[in-house]
């Protein structure tokens, strides 16, 4: 490639990070990706030397975002392709959780990457190209007992990458939701952040949903290198898709959700639209 493009993705020491960091480098683009620790910086640049940064960058520190961008931009290259993939799993029931394990939680999976959707966007504007992929979750559409804060967290990032589809669709901007289902990565384990139990009355709807996830952890149907092969397709794309579950298990239990919803609403159906104003509601006032 005469000049291949730039990815810039966020947590790539590992997991989802690390596997779309080494499937762009493999394809011959060049990547900068996001580390917090100075000794992981070293061997990621191992990877393809010349073409592979690291820069020391934790997603929380939103004060630090526009500034490291800027420096991307100009002593790299254009960002052709922003991935938010940094991120992680809280695992506890609601009434359980602190709300500062809640703060946190939307620190890094919702305010880090909206943070660095707001720097990328004046240049992508400026060239008008680039991609916005924003790596959420099936749980961003679907949930599941315990899971309760992480969901509404992915919930939140689906619904502000959907609506920035919208705003920057003629400017030469795509922005995608990639919601994988479970894959091999550290998510459900190393990564995740688990509240001690506390109230009982929750056991039995908690439990086995814990101990299914401890159990299931490097287990898991998706392969992260394949989900990186998926990414540099949708990067490809002349019109890639808002939308794109990962996994046969995201695409069976978001659809089983779909259902539920449209069978719900359906039954409700006439309650919903019995609040709209009539000819009769004016008579009687």
């Amino acid at each position: 490639m005469s000049n291949p493009k730039l990815f810039f993705i966020t947590g790539v020491s590992t997991g989802f990070g690390r596997a779309f960091a080494q499937g762009a480098l493999d394809a011959g683009y060049r990547v900068v990706g996001t580390l917090r620790k100075p000794a992981d910086v070293a061997p990621f640049e191992a990877l393809a030397p010349g073409r592979a940064t690291g820069i020391i960058l934790d997603v929380t520190d939103t004060p630090a975002i526009a500034p490291a961008v800027a420096r991307i931009e100009a002593e790299i290259g254009p960002i052709d392709v922003l991935v938010n993939n940094a991120g992680y799993g809280h695992e506890g029931v609601i009434e359980e959780t602190g709300i500062e394990e809640v703060r946190r939680q939307f620190e890094v999976n919702v305010y880090g990457p909206v943070a660095l959707i707001q720097a990328v966007l004046p240049f992508m504007r400026a060239r008008r190209s680039g991609h916005i992929i924003n790596i959420t979750s099936m749980g961003g559409l679907m949930t599941l007992p315990g899971l309760g804060i992480y969901h509404g967290s992915k919930f939140a990032l689906e619904g502000i990458s959907e609506s920035l589809g919208k705003e920057v669709k003629d400017l030469g901007i795509h922005v995608t939701a990639v919601e994988p289902g479970s894959f091999r990565t550290d998510w459900a384990g190393r990564s995740m952040v688990r509240v001690e139990r506390a109230i009982a009355d929750y056991d039995s709807v908690f439990e086995p949903w814990r101990e299914r996830r401890q159990g299931y952890s490097g287990k898991q149907p998706g392969n992260p290198a394949k989900a990186a092969q998926v990414l540099l397709e949708l990067v490809a794309a002349e019109n890639p898709p808002a939308h794109l579950l990962l996994g046969s298990d995201a695409v069976k239990l978001v659809g089983e959700k779909l259902a539920a919803l449209e069978a719900e609403f359906a039954q409700w159906r006439a309650v919903s639209v019995s609040t709209d104003f009539d000819p009769a509601d004016n008579a009687a006032a």
